[in-house]
């Protein structure tokens, strides 16, 4: 279990351990280096999902490791609620962004092998805080240069850590 601290309210994680064990381990590797912290969401369309994990407050791209495996042939689905990795047209690119569907988005899901089907890494869900992911999808956007869909005013996630249990 992980918290995301944001400016809007605090949204906590399952992590899917077993079924994404690759992108979980990943995640908590970007988490316990504090790589989240003053990161924004920096990509929100309503009625789809809101994207963050790669931007700092002042717009610039934080670095990252080395891409990662998909793990999307753990056939979970990318339905309302669920967090899955974000990652360029190749297949096996993710890094540290990741995204929270806000539907059911079934098309992102693992279809077949190809790099059309492959679809996108569920590796947890929201257990508590709908209500904030509610309030990020509503904020107003904007284009920031080559940028669809940004925040008029950032949505700060402050840190994301592991949950005290």
């Amino acid at each position: 279990m992980v918290v995301i601290k944001t400016s809007l309210g605090d949204i906590e994680l399952e992590l899917f351990e077993k079924e994404a064990p690759g992108t979980v381990a990943n995640f908590l590797e970007y988490v316990d280096a504090g790589h989240y912290n003053k990161t924004i969401f920096h990509r929100v369309i309503d009625n789809f999902m809101i994207q963050g994990g790669g931007l700092d407050v002042s717009f610039e791209e934080k670095a990252t490791g080395k891409p990662i495996a998909n793990e999307a042939s753990n056939r979970i689905s990318n339905k309302c609620g669920a967090i899955a990795m974000a990652r360029t047209n190749q297949v096996h690119s993710a890094t540290a962004q990741f995204f929270i569907n806000i539907k059911d988005n079934n098309f992102l899901d693992f279809q077949n092998e190809t790099p059309q089907g492959f679809g996108y890494c569920v590796f947890g869900k929201v257990t508590k805080g709908m209500d904030v992911v509610d309030k990020i999808k509503s904020v107003e956007t904007h284009t920031v240069g080559y940028h669809d869909d940004v925040p008029v005013e950032n949505v700060v996630i402050n840190e994301i850590c592991r949950k005290e249990t």
